[in-house]
This record gives structure tokens, C-alpha cells and sequence, in this order.
């Protein structure tokens, strides 16, 4: 089996196009700085990752990085898009381990974990990666085929990992699930993932700088 393929899922960060759930408090503008440093710090970390291919899977416009290819998100639906990234990307007896932007305090820790057990002999089919919200922040496949399933599940619900779990199960697929981490879509998330990110990291500086925070209380 080759080396694990990489994938980040992201949209460029354009005021009034990303991260729209910030806005208040933040204006588009803010947003949009918050969730380039999001951007970022998942690609420093996935550079940083050992991986045969890594691919940014772009909606918009955005420098590849070095060593990086990037490809074009396909589809009108966010499980669509999904499912594309998988298949379009696919190459023969290599695993494919998706990522978003949303999770800026993942580390190469998870990463490698992810790679070292979709490479094990005897190990697992795929890697599912909760979200607190009830999503996903990570799906990694032997075989990406399997991937079309995402076409048939909702997105952006509380049900969507369980559902996906369901999905790649009834066909017959072992899952191991990766830790829980929380993505960023409001402002009170920003603030939570913030605190998690390693010291000095891009996301937790911008948090910092461009979060209004809450006025204070007088009596």
C-alpha cells in the first residue's frame, strides 16, 4: 500500500464568503482573517505531516503551498463536494485522509496516527474523526471508493457523524474513531479552539486581535 494522501477541504477566506457564522460579532472582514489563519495553521501542520501526496481541495481562489497540489472543489452540496475530493483524487492502493479548515488545533499527532492505521496490516477500513457539534473533522479511506456515501447523508447537523458512521458500516467497512475535536463556527468556538492551539499559533493571535469581545456590564 503507498503513503497516505492528505486532503484539506477549505474555501478561500473572501469577506462575506467564510466563516459568515462569526459575523456578529465580527464583521466579514475580521471573519475572514480568522479563518485564513485557520487555513493557515491546518496546512503548516499537515506540511509538517508525513504523507506521500498532500492536496489542497479549494472553493475559490488561494496560493497552493510548496510541495502541494491543489484541485478544484466539484459539486453544489457539501456532501457532494466531499464525495468529489475522495474520488476525483483517488489514487490506486493509497489511503486518503480527509481534513477541513475548521479545526486549527489539530495536530501532526492525529495525522499520524490516522496514517498509521490505515497503513496497519489487519487494520482498519477507515478513520472517522467526531466534532462536538455532531459533524465530522476528519475521514480517512483505503479505499476513497467508499467515499460516494457521503453523497446520501446531510450535512451540518447534529446526526451527521453518527450517520456516517451508519452509512460506512452497512457497507461493511471497520472504523476506528479518532479523538473528538471542535470545529470553528461561532464565535464562543473560536474562543474554546483558541485555548487549545499550540502557543504562538496564527489562529489563537488572530482570536486575539480581531474577536470583539463582549462589552461590559455596568451597574
Amino acid at each position: 500500500m503507498n503513503d497516505l494522501q492528505i486532503l484539506v477541504l477549505a474555501k478561500a477566506p473572501t469577506p462575506g464568503r467564510v466563516k459568515t457564522r462569526l459575523c456578529p460579532p465580527c464583521t466579514p472582514a475580521q471573519a475572514a482573517r480568522i479563518a485564513a489563519a485557520a487555513l493557515a495553521d491546518t496546512l503548516d501542520t499537515v506540511s509538517a505531516t508525513a504523507a506521500g501526496t498532500r492536496a489542497l481541495v479549494l472553493d475559490g481562489t488561494h496560493p497552493t503551498p510548496a510541495g502541494w497540489v491543489t484541485h478544484p472543489q466539484r459539486g453544489a452540496l457539501l456532501g457532494d463536494r466531499l464525495a468529489h475530493a475522495f474520488t476525483s483524487t483517488r489514487r490506486p492502493g493509497t489511503p486518503t485522509l480527509l481534513v477541513g479548515m475548521d479545526t486549527p488545533q489539530l495536530r501532526t499527532e492525529h495525522l499520524d496516527a490516522a496514517r498509521e492505521l490505515l497503513g496497519a496490516t489487519g487494520g482498519p477500513d477507515a478513520v472517522l474523526g467526531p466534532a462536538t457539534d455532531g459533524g465530522w473533522w476528519t475521514l480517512g479511506l483505503r479505499d476513497p471508493h467508499h467515499a460516494t456515501v457521503l453523497r446520501t447523508i446531510a450535512t451540518s447537523t447534529t446526526t451527521t457523524g453518527r450517520h456516517t458512521l451508519d452509512a460506512l458500516r452497512r457497507r461493511g467497512l471497520r472504523v476506528h474513531l479518532m479523538p473528538e475535536l471542535t470545529d470553528v463556527d461561532t464565535a464562543a468556538d473560536a474562543h474554546t479552539v483558541a485555548a487549545l492551539c499550540p502557543p504562538g499559533s496564527r489562529f489563537a493571535r488572530t482570536v486575539a486581535t480581531e474577536m470583539p469581545r463582549p462589552a461590559a456590564v455596568t451597574r
